[in-house]
């Protein structure tokens, strides 16, 4: 065999061998890639809540009775003081003939009371008459010695009883015409006339836009029923229940960004108030949750506040934490073993485990403590198959 004949052999062999073990050399992994880097960083907390009027009046019926038609309608102006709905003494009910004929026949029998009461006033007052007329007749008597003073004594005692027994007759008159003008009653319907000065007026105890008309139609109410509710649908502030694991972190100013109210861009409030009572609500997949309402104001500009009407729907994220150049990694880099933050970095194709501290964390970025330094290449998402040393690409 010629000398370059074993050559070409030799090179061939060794091509082999080159090719085999490029093929059967691993892959490196492909890999999401992230860095670890200066940002701001802003921890919030959302919940829904709903807009609401904040002095918010309900107007009720003061007494009971018919209600009139209320003419007015939600988003007029109201001013103080201004009638807003009347309210009129009820109807008497209808009478059946039963019932009549039962009221006619009180009304004869208060008029046969009535009639025996003035025959016997006018026989009182005769008696009256003709008892001073016998008084004035014995004084004259006694004046010349002519009688005993015990008849003058009697005549006065006659005259004075007379006028007892004419007043109490003349009380029991006046009693059995009220007793006719009672049986009468019963018989009378009210027209609209003889009822308007009774009507009770319902007035508006501020000026505002009327938010709702509860009660339209005309009809009977109680008192204390809800007609109006009244207020200032530009001063508005935002109610929204917060778990109660959450609301111990929100404090009294915080910064709040409003969205997903319907508008492109969101609105900014502050936090005014969280309530100190707390509430048992159940969750959509019926598990007790305790909430607690926080109430919160606008701020910015009021005319971004004007597309907002009273009771719309709106997210609200309210700001707990916050930092303007925070050292920051993608929470997606992060996994944990052993009750510690691990991060898979790259170093010269590699990837090498790190141990991270973790401070603040948002739904996409964590703070870094320690552990990573800024520039980190990190791997997002890491299969738990990846190794320590594993080699990697980025995808």
């Amino acid at each position: 065999m010629s000398l370059a004949r074993k050559i070409g052999i030799a090179v061939a062999a060794v091509a082999l061998v080159a090719g085999a073990v490029v093929v059967m050399a691993p892959k490196p992994a492909k890999v999401e890639l992230g860095r670890v880097q200066r940002g701001a960083l802003q921890v919030t907390v959302e919940a829904t809540g709903k807009t609401r009027v904040k002095e918010r009046f309900t107007v009720s019926a003061p007494v009971s009775g018919n209600l009139t038609r209320i003419e007015l309608r939600a988003g007029d102006v109201v001013t103080q003081g201004q009638v807003l709905a009347r309210i009129a003494p009820y109807e008497p009910a209808l009478l059946d003939a039963r019932t009549r004929a039962e009221a006619e026949a009180r009304v004869a029998v208060a008029n046969s009371s009535r009639a025996e009461a003035e025959a016997a006033v006018e026989r009182a007052r005769v008696a009256r008459d003709q008892a001073v007329h016998e008084l004035g007749r014995v004084r004259k008597l006694a004046e010349s010695n002519a009688i005993a003073p015990e008849v003058l004594d009697s005549a006065e005692f006659a005259a004075r009883g007379r006028e007892r027994e004419l007043a109490s007759v003349e009380a029991a008159l006046q009693s059995a015409r009220r007793g006719v003008d009672a049986a009468r009653a019963t018989l009378v319907r009210g027209g609209s006339h003889a009822r308007k000065s009774s009507d009770a007026e319902v007035t508006t105890p501020t000026r505002g836009r009327i938010l709702r008309v509860v009660q339209q139609s005309e009809g009977p109410v109680q008192a204390g029923t809800p007609l109006l509710e009244i207020g200032d649908p530009t001063s508005l502030e935002i109610a929204a229940d917060f778990l109660t694991t959450d609301a111990v972190r929100i404090r009294p100013d915080a910064p709040v960004l409003i969205d997903q109210y319907g508008g492109a861009a969101a609105l900014q409030g502050k936090v005014r108030l969280v309530e100190p009572s707390a509430f048992t609500k159940i969750s959509a997949l019926g598990v007790e949750e305790q909430r607690v309402n926080v109430i919160m104001d606008p701020a910015g500009k009021p005319e971004d506040w004007s597309v907002l009407g009273d009771g719309y729907q709106v997210q609200v994220r309210v700001v707990v934490w916050e930092a303007p150049s925070a050292l920051k990694v993608p929470l997606s880099a992060l996994f944990r073993t052993g009750g510690a933050w691990n991060a898979f970095v790259v170093i010269q194709g590699r990837s090498a485990l790190r141990t991270a501290q973790i401070g603040q964390r948002t739904g996409s970025d964590a703070e870094v403590l320690g552990g990573l330094v800024e520039g980190d290449t990190v791997i997002l998402h890491p299969s738990d198959k990846l190794a320590d040393g594993e080699k990697v690409a980025a995808r």
